[in-house]
């Protein structure tokens, strides 16, 4: 399915602080090979999408200290198909950013958004998704996101509730919610109306720009100043120049929760965010004690439910550990509990403060 007016846009530019100390601001997760399979998660995430749609058709968009680990990740790109954002401004202003880029090249553009260090186990299934996804948005001005079924009460993700209404066989979105505790994730699971938000988004390029104008003005009519100038030499200059004054606000917040013309498509491809230690302890290999190791050398002894990376080279025995995160990556060992990593953002910033940027 080579279609040249389907393209998809894929988010690069994050810290990933929450995998402290494997990934670091130098080299933040989505550069790293968590499985040993040779590939880190945005290649993965590029051949993914470059099974449906022409190399030309990708773009990623990061951060401007992430553009070379991008070009020796994906050396194939054109260096026009690498958008850099001169600051941090969350997902919002990026994504208008690559919109008004792809409407400069093609005004009938179908854009996927996505994260690019999520994992898919189930490929095919996805991408058949994707191929509905694409076909529906081309037809409907909607703003469609993709839910994925629940397998459990969790409390790490945000949830979509679905309506009864339907439009061309997608399911109108009543509601987004945000990460709910244990008690309302179980309600939530059990009522059979709620998804997890998977933070992938499709549309077409007409109708998220009209949910910019009438949601994030702010963002539209700055952009819409310089619109001649985006698919130009003179686009970075336009983009350095204003970008910092666009709102740090997300997607969500800035528009999928305010419109009234979303839609979710269900789901079950094996996702999975990848967004914490205890999100890959999920998707890992486990002993008959579920104790995950991504070191080649480990041994454990009365414990479980831990989750352990260390450098290949290294042995690591555990003792009477039950439920942590043991990670050492370069001059950084991490102990933490497992149940208690929301709290890793802040040893970071903890570290930062005391000791500088060596550690981080």
């Amino acid at each position: 399915m080579e279609n040249n007016n389907n393209y998809c846009v894929i988010m690069s530019g994050g810290i990933g602080s929450r995998f402290w100390p494997f990934s670091r601001e130098a080299r933040p997760k989505q550069f790293l090979d968590f499985f040993g399979t040779g590939r880190s998660l945005i290649r993965m995430t590029y051949d993914r999408f470059r099974k449906i749609l022409p190399a030309e058709n990708i773009f990623i968009v990061t951060n401007k200290d992430y553009v070379d680990l991008i070009s020796e990740e994906l050396p194939e790109l054109n260096s026009c198909q690498i958008l850099a954002e001169p600051m941090r401004r969350n997902t919002a202003p990026c994504i208008a950013f690559a919109t008004y880029h792809i409407n400069a090249l093609n005004p009938n553009a179908n854009i996927v958004v996505a994260p690019s260090d999520h994992l898919i186990l189930k490929e095919d299934e996805f991408l058949s998704v994707i191929k509905k996804a694409y076909q529906f948005v081309s037809k409907n001005p909607i703003l469609l996101t993709l839910g994925i079924r629940p397998s459990r009460p969790e409390t790490g993700y945000g949830y979509i509730q679905m309506s009864e209404e339907k439009i061309d066989g997608m399911t109108k979105v009543k509601v987004f919610t945000e990460k709910p505790n244990i008690d309302l994730a179980k309600v939530f699971y059990e009522s059979g109306e709620f998804l997890w938000n998977s933070g992938i988004f499709i549309w077409n390029v007409k109708a998220i720009f009209e949910s910019f104008r009438k949601h994030l003005p702010e963002i539209a009519n700055r952009f819409d100043q310089g619109s001649e100038q985006f698919g130009t030499k003179n686009e970075m200059d336009f983009i350095n120049e204003n970008y910092p004054f666009c709102p740090n606000i997300s997607i969500d917040y800035g528009i999928m929760e305010k419109a009234d013309n979303v839609c979710v498509q269900a789901a079950d491809f094996g996702w999975s965010d990848l967004g914490t230690w205890g999100s890959l302890h999920d998707v890992s290999e486990k002993d008959e004690f579920a104790n995950a190791q991504l070191t080649p050398k480990a041994m454990f002894f009365d414990s479980s439910e831990n989750i352990v990376a260390l450098p290949k080279e290294k042995l690591v025995v555990i003792q009477g550990l039950d439920g942590y995160i043991v990670a050492e990556s370069d001059n950084v060992l991490l102990i933490c509990k497992k149940e208690e990593e929301q709290r890793i953002k802040q040893f970071v910033t903890d570290v930062k403060l005391k000791y500088g940027n060596e550690y981080i």
